[in-house]
Formats: C-alpha cells, sequence, structure tokens
C-alpha cells in the first residue's frame, strides 16, 4: 500500500520514468491567471498550461473570494478538454513556490479525482535535475472522459474560522508581514486567535518539501496534535492549499477556508487581529 507522501507528491525522478514508461499522464503547468500575464517560460514537455484563475477556480467575487471553488460542471468540461479520464494520472506543478499547483492538487481532489500527484520542487526542480524542457505547452487534446462531482475534500467558512480561533489551531499560511497587518489599514491582519505559520516553512533548503516526519514535528509544534479542530487558510486559499498538501504528505490533514482573507475581510463586520498573535 502507497503511503501518505507518495499518494501526494512525485520527485522528478519518479515523473521522469513514468513519462518514460508512456504510462496515462497528463501534465498540467499551473499559473495563477494566463489572461492576466500569459505564459512566457518554458515547461516540461507535454505539459498543458492553465491558469488557476478561469480554468481551476471560479469567478472572484465578494461572496466567493479571489479564488472560490469552480462550477463543477466548468471544472469537468476543462478536464476533458485536457483528455483527463477517471484512471489518469494527474500531475500539477508550477514555476514559483508551488502554491499555485497545490490549489489545482487540492481542487481535484475535491472534485473526487485522487488519482493526482504534485510534482516536488516543481519546474524549478525539474530544470536543476537537467531535464529536457520544451519552448511552448501542449494543445489539450480533448477527448476525456472523466467524471467530477463536488465536495470530497472538507472545507470550512467564516463561522468555523472564527470558532477555530477561539477553541482549535487556525493556520494561517500567508507571510508574517501580512498576517501582522498594518495599524493605518484596518482591513489588514489576521482572524482573531490564529496562528502564523507560512506556508514555506514547510520547504527545505533543497526546494523540495521536508521529509514526513520533518513535516509532522512541524505541525505537532503548531499544535496539530489530535486534540482540537484544526483548519487553514490564507489569503484566498492557494498557499493554505500548499499547507495542506504538506499536511497529506505526512499524514494529517484539514479543512480549507477556501475564501480566506479576501472573502473574511470582504465583510467589514468580522473582527480583524493585528500584530502577533
Amino acid at each position: 500500500m502507497s503511503d501518505p507522501r507518495s499518494n501526494t507528491l512525485i520527485s522528478v525522478s519518479e515523473l521522469a520514468a513514468a513519462l518514460d514508461t508512456g504510462g496515462k499522464i497528463v501534465l498540467l503547468d499551473v499559473s495563477a491567471d494566463l489572461k492576466a500575464t500569459p505564459l512566457d517560460r518554458e515547461v516540461i514537455p507535454g505539459a498543458i498550461a492553465v491558469g488557476l484563475a478561469g480554468d481551476i477556480a471560479g469567478p472572484s467575487s465578494k461572496d466567493g473570494g479571489n479564488r472560490p471553488l469552480p462550477d463543477i460542471a466548468t471544472l469537468q468540461d476543462n478536464a476533458r478538454s485536457w483528455g483527463i479520464d477517471n484512471d489518469t494520472l494527474v500531475v500539477v506543478y508550477d514555476a514559483s513556490t508551488g502554491s499555485q499547483a497545490s490549489r489545482a492538487w487540492w481542487t481535484f481532489r475535491w472534485a473526487g479525482h485522487d488519482n493526482i500527484r504534485l510534482l516536488d520542487g516543481g519546474f524549478k526542480a525539474w530544470q536543476a535535475a537537467g531535464k529536457a524542457t520544451a519552448a511552448s505547452p501542449s494543445k489539450g487534446p480533448g477527448g476525456g472522459t472523466i467524471t467530477l462531482n463536488a465536495g470530497n475534500m472538507a472545507v470550512i467558512g467564516p463561522d468555523e474560522a472564527a470558532e477555530l480561533g477561539k477553541s482549535g489551531v487556525l493556520i494561517d499560511s500567508r507571510g508574517k508581514a501580512n498576517f501582522i497587518g498594518e495599524a493605518d489599514k484596518p482591513n489588514t491582519g489576521h482572524i482573531p486567535g490564529a496562528i502564523s505559520a507560512p506556508s514555506a516553512m514547510h520547504i527545505g533548503a533543497d526546494g523540495l518539501f521536508k521529509s514526513s516526519e520533518e513535516l509532522k514535528a512541524d505541525f505537532t509544534g503548531l499544535g496539530v496534535d489530535g486534540s482540537k479542530a484544526v483548519g487553514v487558510y490564507c489569503g484566498s486559499g492557494v498557499a493554505a492549499a500548499h499547507t495542506i498538501v504538506a499536511m497529506h504528505a505526512a499524514g494529517l490533514d484539514a479543512p480549507l477556508y477556501v475564501g480566506s482573507w479576501s472573502h473574511w475581510s470582504a465583510d467589514p463586520s468580522r473582527p480583524v487581529a493585528q500584530g502577533e498573535e
């Protein structure tokens, strides 16, 4: 039986070997927003370029935040256009921190497709290993037959997040400066009771996720020890998805506040804390 880490992450060497065998794999190169910032870099050969905004998440709104859940029928149509079937191994990566690809990983699992892996280290690790790259992405071949169903990953809303800040463990995955906020900007800061734990803390000096043992120790240090309910949020549910990837690699789990701060701060009646926790 596969361990939690191998069910979550795939290494560069593992991906290269799988591609060499000609297995049923769809590679997705994930960017934040391809319409706002068109792709202008090399990709892993055969990868299809997708944007988190537009292809993976739903349209930004006050009610849903900057990166809300997608319409499941639209996501299914997109996945089929990328040639994905129910038994296809989907591998996602990005060329940045891994957060964009992590949100794609989380969304596919939320939609019921568990046969998905995040490339550990992303495009930078692929390049560092001296692997071949392509000047441009591949086109989605179409013809996919995948069936997706919403609701397979746990989520929380603002009420649950507020309660976790009081009696549970609410992890804020943003950078420390965003967590602290600015004194002259009342809508900056964090959800009261949240713990600052930037998603970057789960990455080692080599740019890869820390070992599963190290990750578990990190989360234990945050109070994730089974004694309290846990939830994760960030700016718009992207860095928080990266944290959930790290949790899964360590055999842990937590629900995502999808709208996160972009949703919380849109309602002036919700309390805001500033400074250190």
